[in-house]
């Protein structure tokens, strides 16, 4: 089953793609796919509903798809995680996670339109896999205990603005932050249905043109080992999100490809966890 926010803004339905392909009304059970649905085992309700046949059809045909989880309290990010991405852009790999943090509200629906930042030159895109936490998890003695804590899956686009990451400020907050610059979605797929997370294929494309093609077993500090990490370090809490990182193919790495313009299209999938399309507009 995939979990899936249908509607405008701030509008959403809650909802699930059951495996039939039909799409099920969920506010039977909870008012929206948030901290507390996921605190309270929301999943597993919604899985025992599915199989009972409890839950009423909802006809989602030309509907906006918004972001799958509800106000994220925080999207911690985790950069150059990718050897090859590391190698692309001139950094050194890192010994220890490189983390950083974004601006919750930049989570938009997978197919919303993207703001290219007023006086961007060097806006870029980032397939990345997103974690989504599931219960409180702090100062978890090994990466072992990290499975239990994540309650699901999700791809998302880390839209970057080069220059204000890395010339404007010693911190990388500048450029990661803007509006709009982390699509979300379109699904959020249980944990216990990705047999291995440190197996999917990310690709992206624009204008229909191959730009990155990675698999997270490339990461070089994988799933587990970053929950664990970041629960030394901060309290982690139902709905937040962590990004992963990005494999090779970004423009910042790739001397005399152009960054994103208005008009241009970006397509980005994850196996198993679904396709993101967005149009870049000027803000």
């Amino acid at each position: 089953m995939k979990l899936l926010r249908i509607g405008a803004p701030e509008a959403e339905i809650p909802a699930v793609l059951g495996d039939n392909g039909t799409v099920h009304d969920l506010r039977g059970l909870t008012a929206d796919i948030d901290a507390s649905f996921l605190a309270s085992g929301g999943i597993g309700q919604v899985r025992q509903a599915l199989t009972d046949g409890a839950l009423p059809p909802l006809v989602s045909a030309g509907q906006r798809i918004g972001a799958p989880v509800a106000r994220p309290g925080k999207v911690v990010c985790v950069g150059l995680n990718y050897r090859d991405h590391a190698e692309e852009t001139g950094a050194a790999v890192p010994e220890r996670p490189v983390v950083f943090m974004k601006d919750p509200a930049t989570v938009v629906g997978p197919y919303d339109q993207v703001l290219i930042p007023r006086g961007s030159v060097k806006t870029d895109w980032e397939v990345e896999l997103a974690v989504v936490i599931g219960r409180e998890t702090r100062y978890l003695a090994s990466p072992d205990e990290a499975a239990e804590h994540i309650a699901g899956y999700a791809v998302s686009h880390d839209v970057s603005e080069r220059e204000y990451q890395l010339e404007l400020s010693p911190q990388w907050d500048l450029g990661k932050s803007c509006e709009t610059f982390n699509p979300m979605g379109p699904w959020l797929v249980p944990a216990d249905e990705v047999s291995d997370p440190q197996a999917l294929g990310l690709r992206l494309t624009v204008n229909g043109t191959t730009r990155q093609d990675g698999n997270t077993k490339n990461m070089i500090f994988n799933v587990a080992h970053l929950v664990w990490y970041l629960s030394q370090y901060m309290v982690l809490r139902p709905g937040d999100v962590i990004n992963t990182g990005t494999p090779a193919g970004v423009a910042l790495g790739l001397p005399g490809t152009p960054y994103l313009r208005k008009g241009d299209v970006v397509e980005l999938s994850i196996d198993g966890l679904g396709t993101q399309r967005q149009t870049f507009i000027n803000a």
